[in-house]
């Protein structure tokens, strides 16, 4: 305040000069007379009202400073007059973070300027709505802020490509799940979409989704990843499930194919009627591949499961009772994964 006073000081001063001859013309002072006689008025109001040394000026009883809105903005007080649709309780709202729409420019973060709208009458063509976008176009918006961490991968995705956008899974206003889903859990949010997906945790053996025990996004990251299929972890299958199966990770002294070429050769992740989440029920799982020498290619017909005791491969764990280290053997001898 000290400083403005002196300054208002100078500038009167300065017109007082110019008023004075040898610094201007009688016309040039007739004109700055005024201007003159202002600025004084100005500097002795200012010293009036200047508060002492030490003190700060205190806005007055039952007043806030509020800040300047800038130019085109009505600020959310006056949209929330008409529209009843409000964002409270989501992490939107959380004015501690300064990059929420509810610690800057409330409802206009993300739909704009509000002033041509309320001077139409609430005209919907003079506002951001992305009801009538392309969810491809509305992800732009988002990704203003959502571009970091799990979403910075989101442009080019599979899913942006698709033309499946932020709005199509998430809502602002009305959310019914967590992270602002428009469905309960994240299975229901997905089965909108990979319905045969999802159909395959009702089968016997399943990942513990629908027990709540794991996610979609435990092994994917539907924003957008670097791995096959929006896997999480890694830039292969086995690699994503390796970062929870370690013990089958490898190397081996002896490999078996199947398990190098990829887990999903055997395995559903998703859910099987079988054993161990496995594609197919051994031995035919088996013979898909060994077709050829000694007991393998085995055909498990009605005589033989009742003339022989060959067919006990048939039942319990099957080619797996022997052959325990299916998935790779370091042992010297350990060519037919027997230990």
């Amino acid at each position: 305040m000290t400083s403005r006073i002196g300054f208002l000081a100078t500038l009167a001063f300065a017109g007082t000069a110019l008023a004075m001859p040898g610094f201007a013309t009688s016309a040039d002072a007739q004109m700055l007379r005024p201007i003159a006689g202002h600025l004084s008025q100005a500097t002795n109001r200012a010293q009036s009202t200047a508060p002492a040394a030490g003190q700060t000026a205190a806005p007055r009883a039952g007043q806030t400073a509020a800040p300047p809105t800038p130019n085109g903005y009505v600020g959310e007080s006056t949209c929330v007059g008409c529209h009843d649709q409000k964002y409270s309780g989501t992490a939107h709202a959380l004015t501690s973070n300064e990059r929420t729409p509810a610690a800057n420019m409330g409802c206009e973060s993300c739909h704009g300027p509000g002033q041509a709208h309320v001077d139409a009458g609430g005209d919907p063509a003079k506002i951001i709505n992305f009801k009538n976008m392309r969810p491809q176009e509305a992800s732009t918006y988002c990704v203003t802020c959502h571009d970091r961490a799990t979403h910075a991968l989101w442009t080019g995705s599979q899913h942006d490509q698709r033309n499946v956008g932020c709005i199509t899974c998430h809502s602002v206003h009305d959310p019914k799940g967590a992270h602002q889903l428009k469905a309960p859990s994240e299975m229901q949010m997905c089965a909108t979409c990979h319905q045969n997906i999802v159909n395959k945790e009702q089968r016997f053996h399943h990942m513990p989704v629908r027990e709540g025990a794991l996610t979609c996004s435990s092994c994917h990251n539907v924003h957008g990843s670097q791995n096959v299929r929006l896997l999480k972890v890694g830039t292969t299958i086995d690699e994503s499930c390796t970062s929870c199966h370690a013990e089958k990770r490898g190397p081996y002294l002896w490999e078996h194919a199947p398990v190098a070429n990829a887990c999903v050769t055997c395995h559903d992740p998703h859910g099987t009627n079988n054993d161990r989440l496995l594609v197919a029920k051994e031995p035919f799982l088996c013979q898909r591949c060994h077709v050829t020498s000694r007991h393998p290619p085995t055909v498990y017909e009605g005589f033989l499961l009742n003339n022989s005791t060959n067919a006990n491969k048939i039942f319990g764990r099957s080619c797996t009772v022997c052959h325990q280290q299916i998935h790779g053997s370091n042992a010297p001898s350990g060519q037919f994964f027997l230990r």
